[in-house]
């Protein structure tokens, strides 16, 4: 294994000019290129045929199926283009939705179909690809054969007066006996030489006209931007619900192990001292002073599970005095600084502060720090919170910016390991928002959340 690292780092020591033309990637796009004119055949052919078939058959009932038929077979070839580009030049792009259908039955279906913008994407990918197909495979197959051909020819030279009857390969003639042909030492050299340069200039090249693919393939073969933003907003929405059904689940849980309880066990002790105050006033007097202890612990209660779904410091006050307050009831010394022009809406609000709390709750378990900060201000149409401790750090910043490690701001304590930082991810993510990581191993660890700005 140590051998095989090796190699591969002094594999990685040469120049890139000198590296690419052996490249995986070159031989991979270069593949694509060449397979380009076979596919672009075949869109092409399918989509004029189909299409015009279907267009004039439009006087006819036929002419509607065939069209659909048509933009069917585009769809296909797309499916098989994006399995190409994936394979070859490493495109990482998403299979587009189905055509959302509005009523049932035929007709329906049919004017979907033909109404759908992606399918008719298709169909324009296939006709443009044709063209470009066939100068892409064509430049790519005469640099290829012509780069490699001068580069090795002293190795092949011989082959001309065996084969052909003539001293060498024709650079240039009139096809009679005047011309000049490749055969003394000058013209062997001067062929590597021009070799050379066209095998180290194909690899950029190939590149160049790969990138147009990708551009040509995410362009009219992905998802529109449309369905992208529905099904955004459809897993948004999932998530919305999921987080309200498991906070109302807390709630209930709260209400039925705290309060509830408290209440209940309080309504049989006032009943108790309530015939005890016939018996013997003394004992009675001491059993409603007990009860009236608890009516203030089922009150406190009561205002920490309010505290908790909605502050109403956060609702009179704002922002900066709510954060104050919870940065107060954190075990480390908290600097708040709040700097904003106005409020956003209540929504964007709250989830501003919870995610305050739920870092700063986590710094007080699990971060080891012995002092942190949490800085709020505007950037545009972005509300920016940062929350940022000295602790161990850790927390590694991972797809998407969510984190998870020991120690730190992150998925350190067992409190947030699964849902913690991913639940405050997705909280943020439901209303287009972006929660990033920054904890290196020793710390500090910083975690920054952008909020849309909303009023």
């Amino acid at each position: 294994m140590a051998y095989g690292i090796a190699t591969e780092e002094r594999a990685h020591r040469a120049p890139t000019a000198l590296r690419a033309p052996v490249e995986a990637r070159t031989w991979r796009e270069l593949g694509y290129l060449l397979l380009n004119l076979p596919m672009g055949i075949t869109g092409f052919v399918w989509t004029v045929t189909m299409l015009s078939l279907g267009a004039g058959l439009l006087i006819t009932f036929i002419g509607l199926p065939v069209l659909v038929v048509a933009l069917g077979g585009c769809r296909a070839i797309g499916f098989a283009e994006r399995a190409r580009a994936r394979a070859l030049l490493r495109l990482p792009i998403e299979e587009p939705g189905p055509v959302r259908t509005k009523g049932r039955g035929f007709f329906p279906w049919v004017g979907a179909q033909l109404g759908s913008g992606v399918n008719w994407r298709h169909a324009v990918y296939c006709l443009l690809h044709f063209p470009w197909g066939v100068f892409t495979f064509s430049v790519a197959v005469t640099l290829f054969t012509s780069g490699w051909g001068l580069l090795t020819y002293p190795l092949w030279h011989w082959a001309a007066p065996v084969y052909i009857g003539q001293q060498g390969v024709q650079a240039y003639g009139d096809g009679g006996h005047r011309g000049w042909w490749l055969h003394t030492p000058l013209d062997l050299t001067l062929s590597v030489v021009a070799g050379a340069l066209l095998v180290l200039a194909l690899p950029w090249l190939v590149r160049g006209m790969a990138y147009v693919d990708r551009m040509l393939v995410a362009g009219l073969l992905g998802p529109s931007p449309l369905d992208t933003r529905v099904t955004e907003l459809e897993s948004d929405r999932g998530v919305v619900v999921d987080t309200a059904a498991a906070d109302l689940r807390r709630i209930e849980r709260d209400l039925h192990d705290g309060a509830q309880a408290r209440l209940v066990a309080l309504a049989m002790d006032l009943g108790m001292a309530k015939e005890k105050l016939l018996e013997d006033p003394a004992v009675g007097a001491a059993m409603v002073e007990e009860a009236h202890g608890e009516v203030k612990i089922a009150l406190q209660e009561l205002r920490d599970l309010a505290r908790g779904i909605h502050p109403a410091i956060l609702t009179d006050r704002g922002l900066g005095p709510a954060l104050s307050a919870v940065a107060a009831r954190c075990v480390v010394p908290v600097a708040v600084t709040v700097e904003l022009p106005g409020r956003p809406v209540p929504a964007i609000e709250g989830i501003a502060y919870f995610t305050v709390s739920e870092l700063l709750q986590n710094v007080s378990k699990h971060s080891g720090a012995s002092r942190a900060g949490v800085d709020v201000w505007r950037v545009g149409d972005r509300l920016m919170v940062c929350v940022f401790d000295n602790g161990r750090g850790g927390a590694s910043g991972g797809a998407g910016g969510v984190g998870a490690g020991p120690g730190g701001v992150g998925l350190a304590g067992p409190g947030l390991v699964g849902s913690g930082l991913a639940g405050l991810a997705e909280r943020l993510d439901s209303v287009d928002g972006v929660l990033v990581v920054d904890s290196p191993a020793g710390g500090p660890t910083r975690v920054t959340a952008e909020l849309p700005w909303r009023v």
